[in-house]
Order: structure tokens, then C-alpha cells, then sequence
């Protein structure tokens, strides 16, 4: 209860009026008139009730103590046994603190920021967010239902904003192990053909079983090699690239019976292999409009060296001279096709027809280096319908197509099969949209019996333009015309010739992202994009493995011929295995060096520091038969002195809130009126004796 003045006039003329009144009562007392007292006693009441004091008095009521209880919802708490031990502690929890109501719990689960590649544990940023808006005169203290493995725990002599005890109830077992593999180094690039290293290390934690530890790796989906490694040791392992693009190399560690996770037991590394100036060899049968069409795709691309030779003397010129008196440098036949013909990336037959230039030998050669995993491209003129056709050579037993030995000759527009709608060579090319096409007509083609692989553009009637096939480990591709070069001249508009030669040398060179029948997957923060390329129909739905080990059935919508994707969201951030059919591909979420997967076994001693600091405490929440088995909660008056190693300490706060305020002037209505009432019949009386 509290005393204030709320004056009916200014101090000022208070002031005056008191003083005045003063000097009238010491004039009195001083020349003894009786009666003075009680003139002094009025005055001064009435003096005061100018004044007019008030009593107030407060209404308060206590505030609650602010408990927050962060509970730990990160990746590394999916496992069963824990996510269990977090929902069994919590609700326990709940129910001890529902029963002090001068406490207030505030629950806050904190899980991975969906929005970062690299996924972590931030439990006192979401402690911080949870108290922003509380006084720390109010915070009774902080329980953390976690694993233990917390990234963003400050310095311990770092101040936290508010003074109470920090306490940590721990899920998982006491005894765990867990065995994880990582990547210490690698190349992100490589050139095709060459050696590459890349360093893992196979890491225990936890209370190791001992002994070796046997590695897997794969790369892009075929087993390679099998390593023996002690844990703890950094391994090189040596591999060729084997082509360009993306190369994934996968290594797997077996898992460990009884270890935490085995989301961690796998590890990739992408590696993009680069072509280092792709060899092209370039035959040309005889001088011709599409010669140059030919040589000028090849030269203009700078990673690609060609060697083009071309036959000058016809077949039916017949002067006596050598062969190999014919050019100015000889045609280095067997440095070309015996000597040095696996250093080629691809070989262009364009309008050759076998002169007696090249030995019998040399195509069956040829044949072999297409086997073993070489490329072969066939321009095909009115020569390959002749009897000097290349078909009648050895070579023939890897051409997908035989010609009848009849030139069809009239104007047609190229079009697309129903393959070639789909094939990654043509598909989308540029006027194939419309009929006619919007491209030019050519004016003859080959005529050829059933061919083999696929037949991707048709000419008149249906026949086959462009066939491509595969034969062993190599590629060949026949296109049955020497009419290209009119789009390249702009005949009738002109079409695609460029981008027609380009995607098909690429894909005769084995072009990952001109495979007819693949399946890829990126990573776009926390989402996953599923492409499948196909010319077999409908894929189905395609089978995604996360790094928990659940799997999921992802539906793929085609979005254009031959073409299916997906778009996948996940909580989850580790290596995801796609598989569809006998395709299989591996992408992984978020950075790979996430310390959500660094380490994945239970501790008390991220937050034993603060919690000696604030007197709190550290246990785990289950005992050895997995029972949850909670302390009891201890509430405090005042600042804590000693820890309690057998209770969960919470101080009490002494703050209140206002809710009202009474208050009673003393000299307003009947009371002040008697006073003064009685104070003047005083005054009166004493006159009236």
C-alpha cells in the first residue's frame, strides 16, 4: 500500500495557501489567543485536503516459471529405439510438470532446416527462438531430450541470456557402436581413359568389435574391386574413368551386427569425366556436296582432332598409276587401321566403297575394334548399293542394315519413327513437331532389307533413313543418304543437320545423356528429381530407397516421348538408391559431409560442460532394461547453490504481474466533509465559550 497526492489546485497556490495559514497560527500562539490550536488543526486539514491524498494499494499476481523442453527430432533420432525413448520421455515429462502449476512448459521440436544442404543439430538456436520473448527473470530452466549429438553448443563461458540450470535426458543406449565410411579426397575431374585416386576411410565409434573391414565399390552400378581395411586408416584406391560425364563411385562397408545406423555405411563420389581431344578418323569415298557438311561438324568442335582422308581417282579411271602414288602423303593404311586404330573414338565411313585401297583384312579389323567397344558411323551414297559396296566386305558383320542393291529415288521428307520420337538422338528435334516436318526434302536414299537395332528417322514409304544398332561393346549408325547437306545449304528452309550428326557421333561415342534407356537422378536442396529415358513404353513407378531404409513407390509421369520424371520431397538428407527395372542409380542429399552423419552414437558429453555450469543435470532416460526412468523435478526458490545429481532442479521466479490497483482519497466525500465539519465546530465551540 502506497500513499500519493492528486492536488485539486497547482502547488503553487497550495504552497501559498499554507504558508499563509502558517503565519496566521504563529501570529496566534504567539500572542496567546486561545482557541489557536484548533484554528491551526483546521487550517492544516483543510491545507490537506487541497492536497488531497489518495491510498493506493496493488492487486498483483505471481507469474509462472518459463520451462523449455527442447526435444531433438534431427535425422539421427529416427531410429526406432530412440524416437521411442523421445516420445515415452516427453510424455513423462509433460505429465511431472503439469502437476507444479507455478510452471509453464514450452515444448519446442526441433528437426533439420528443410531449406540447407547440410543438415545439422541446432538445438540451442531453437532454445534461443523458444525464450526470445521471455524475461530471463522468468526462465526456470532448459530440458533437452536429445541424443546427444548437438552442433551449435556454444562456449561454455559464452553467457546465454538468462541465469538457470540446463539439464539433458538422453536417449539411446550406453553401449553403442556404429561403423560409417567416408570420403577423405577425390578429383572432381578426370580425363576418360586415364588413372584416377580417390582416399576413403572406414570409421568406428562407439565401442569397437575390432578387426578388418570389408569395402565394396562400384562404379556407375557394376562391382569393381573388394578392399580389406583396418578402421581408422586412409585407403587409396585407384580406377580408369570409363567414359564422360558423371561417374559415380560408390563404396559400401558390410555393416556390423548391432551398430546404430547402417544409413552411413555407404559413401559416393562423383567424378565428371572429360574427353581429352576425341579422335575422330574421317574416310571420304570420293569428293562430294556432303563432304564438307561432315568435316565442318567435326572441326568446328575443339576437343575433337580429325583425320580425314579422302579418295580422289573414281573406280572407273583406269590410267595404270599406283595407288600409293596417288596424293602427295600416302594413305597410311595399316598405321590407320591396324597400328592405331583403338585410339580412335569413332570412325566415318562417308560414300566409301572398298576400291581395293584398304585389304580384305583391314574390315574384319574394323569389325573387331567395333566389338570391343569402338564406334562406327556409315554415310551411305549410291556407292553402297553397288557391287563395291563395303557390305560385301568382312565388314557386313557388324552393319545393322544389307542393301538390296536398288537406290530410291524421289523426294521425301525425313521423319521421325516411332523410336525416333522416343531415342534421345532424335527426340525433340527441331521442326519434327509438325507434318509435314518443318525442315527440307532430300531425294534419295539406300534401300536396305529388315534392319537390325533401331531405325529412328524414316524416309518415303517407311524405309529406313537412320539406323543405329549395337554390336558387342561398340556402336554402329547408318545413315542411308548423302542428302544431309542440303539442310546444312539451307535447301527449303534447311533442318537440324547439325544437331542430327552431333547427338548421333555422341551417342556412338557412348554419351551417358544419349542413352535410350537410363536412369538419372539430382538433388535440388531436400527434393529429388527422377528422369528415365526409354523407348520401351511406360516405365512404371520407380522404387526410392532412403537413407533410414525405407522405400517409397514414386510414379513417373511422362513428360514428353520417351521421357518420364519425378519430383520427390524428403525430410531425410544421406545417399537415396533409385531403382526401376534392372536400372539402378545413387544420389545424395544435402552436403556429404553433413555432421548429422559424422557421428550417429548417443553422448552426455556435449552438454555435461553447461550443465556443470548451471547446476543441472545429464542422464539417460532409459536404465540397462530400457525402462524409462525420469528424475524427479525439484523446484527452487532463488538462485540454485549446489547441483543435485538425483533431481531435475527449476528455480522458481519471484516476479508478479499487475492486475489491479484500488485506491481511497482521504478526504473525498464523507470523510473529508467530517473532518472538516468537525474541525470548524471545534472552532466554533471554542468562540462560543
Amino acid at each position: 500500500m502506497t500513499v500519493d497526492f492528486l492536488p485539486l489546485l497547482a502547488w503553487p497556490v497550495i504552497a501559498l495557501i499554507a504558508v499563509l495559514a502558517l503565519m496566521v497560527s504563529a501570529l496566534g500562539f504567539w500572542r496567546g489567543v486561545r482557541g489557536t490550536t484548533l484554528r491551526a488543526a483546521a487550517l492544516a486539514a483543510l491545507c490537506l485536503a487541497i492536497a488531497n491524498p489518495v491510498f493506493f494499494q496493488e492487486e498483483r499476481e505471481p507469474l509462472s516459471s518459463i520451462v523449455a523442453v527442447v526435444v531433438d527430432r534431427s535425422q539421427s533420432q529416427d531410429d526406432a529405439g530412440r524416437r521411442q525413448m523421445t516420445d515415452e520421455a516427453l510424455a513423462t515429462l509433460k505429465e511431472r510438470l503439469a502437476k507444479f502449476p507455478q510452471i509453464e512448459a514450452r515444448i519446442v521440436e526441433a528437426a533439420d532446416d528443410p531449406d540447407t544442404e547440410t543438415p545439422s543439430t541446432k538445438l540451442f538456436s531453437a532454445l534461443s527462438t523458444a525464450l526470445a520473448d521471455v524475461p530471463p527473470a522468468r526462465v526456470g530452466g532448459a530440458i533437452f531430450i536429445t541424443d546427444g549429438q548437438i552442433h551449435d553448443v556454444p562456449d561454455v563461458n559464452q553467457p546465454l541470456g538468462f541465469d538457470a540450470p540446463i539439464h539433458g535426458l538422453i536417449t539411446g543406449r550406453p553401449d553403442e557402436f556404429d561403423r560409417r565410411i567416408e570420403v577423405v579426397s577425390g578429383p572432381r575431374f578426370g580425363i576418360v581413359g586415364e588413372e584416377q585416386t580417390v582416399t576413403f576411410r572406414v570409421i568406428d565409434d562407439g565401442q569397437a568389435p575390432g578387426g578388418t573391414a570389408e569395402v565394396r565399390i562400384s562404379l556407375n552400378g557394376n562391382e569393381i574391386a573388394t578392399e580389406q581395411t583396418e578402421p581408422g586408416t586412409d585407403v587409396p584406391f585407384a580406377f580408369t574413368v570409363p567414359r564422360g560425364g558423371n561417374n559415380i563411385l560408390e563404396f559400401a562397408v558390410s555393416p556390423v551386427p548391432g551398430e546404430v545406423t547402417e544409413a552411413n555405411n555407404r559413401a559416393v563420389h562423383v567424378l565428371d569425366g572429360i574427353r581429352e581431344n576425341l579422335r575422330v578418323l574421317l574416310v571420304s569415298g570420293e569428293p562430294h556436296a556432303g563432304e564438307r557438311a561432315w568435316r565442318n561438324l567435326l572441326k568446328s568442335d575443339a576437343s575433337v582432332d580429325l583425320v580425314h582422308f579422302t579418295i580422289l581417282r573414281p573406280p572407273e579411271k583406269q590410267d595404270g598409276t599406283p595407288i600409293n602414288e596417288l596424293s602427295l602423303i600416302a594413305f597410311p593404311t595399316r598405321e590407320l587401321f591396324v597400328d592405331k586404330i583403338s585410339e580412335f573414338d569413332l570412325i566415318i565411313f562417308d560414300r566409301y566403297q572398298h576400291r581395293g585401297v584398304l585389304p580384305i583384312l583391314y574390315y574384319d579389323n574394323i569389325a573387331q575394334y567395333v566389338e570391343n567397344g569402338g564406334a562406327l558411323l556409315i554415310a551411305a551414297g549410291p556407292e553402297h548399293a553397288g557391287d563395291d559396296s563395303i557390305a560385301t566386305t568382312p565388314l557386313s558383320a557388324v552393319l545393322p542394315a544389307s542393301p538390296t542393291g536398288v537406290m530410291n529415288e524421289e523426294a521425301f521428307y525425313p521423319r521421325l519413327s516411332e523410336d525416333g520420337k522416343k531415342h534421345p538422338v532424335t527426340r525433340g528435334l527441331e521442326g519434327a513437331g509438325s507434318e509435314p516436318p518443318q525442315w527440307g526434302r532430300w531425294f534419295r536414299t539406300v534401300d536396305v532389307q529388315q534392319p537390325l537395332g533401331q531405325t529412328v528417322m524414316n524416309a518415303a514409304d517407311g524405309k529406313p533413313l537412320l539406323v543405329l544398332n549395337r554390336v558387342g561393346k561398340g556402336r554402329v549408325a547408318m545413315l542411308l543418304s548423302d542428302q544431309g547437306w542440303l539442310w546444312a545449304r539451307g535447301f527449303e528452309g534447311g533442318g537440324p543437320s547439325v544437331s542430327l550428326y552431333r547427338r548421333t557421333a555422341h551417342w556412338l561415342m557412348q554419351e551417358p545423356a544419349l542413352e535410350e534407356e537410363a536412369l538419372t537422378a539430382r538433388a535440388a536442396n531436400r527434393a529429388l528429381e527422377i528422369t528415365r529415358q526409354t523407348i520401351q513404353g511406360d516405365p512404371g513407378a520407380a522404387t526410392v530407397t532412403t537413407p533410414s531404409g525405407k522405400t517409397e513407390q514414386v510414379p513417373l509421369i511422362e513428360s514428353e516421348p520417351g521421357l518420364y520424371k519425378a519430383d520427390l520431397g524428403s525430410s531425410e538428407t544421406g545417399l537415396f538408391e533409385i531403382a526401376n527395372g534392372e536400372l539402378t542409380t545413387l544420389v545424395h542429399v544435402g552436403s556429404v559431409d553433413a555432421p548429422e552423419f559424422k557421428a550417429t552414437i548417443s553422448t552426455e558429453e556435449t552438454l555435461k560442460p553447461w550443465a556443470d555450469k548451471t547446476k543441472g543435470l545429464v542422464r539417460r532416460v532409459a536404465d540397462a532394461s530400457g525402462t524409462i526412468d525420469l528424475p524427479p523435478i525439484l523446484p527452487v526458490r532463488g538462485a540454485l547453490r549446489v547441483a543435485d545429481d538425483q533431481r531435475l532442479s527449476l528455480r522458481m521466479t519471484d516476479e508478479t504481474i499487475l492486475k489491479g490497483v484500488n485506491s481511497l482519497p482521504l478526504f473525498a466525500g464523507l470523510l473529508g466533509l467530517a473532518a472538516l465539519l468537525f474541525a470548524m465546530s471545534a472552532t466554533w465551540y471554542r468562540e462560543g465559550r
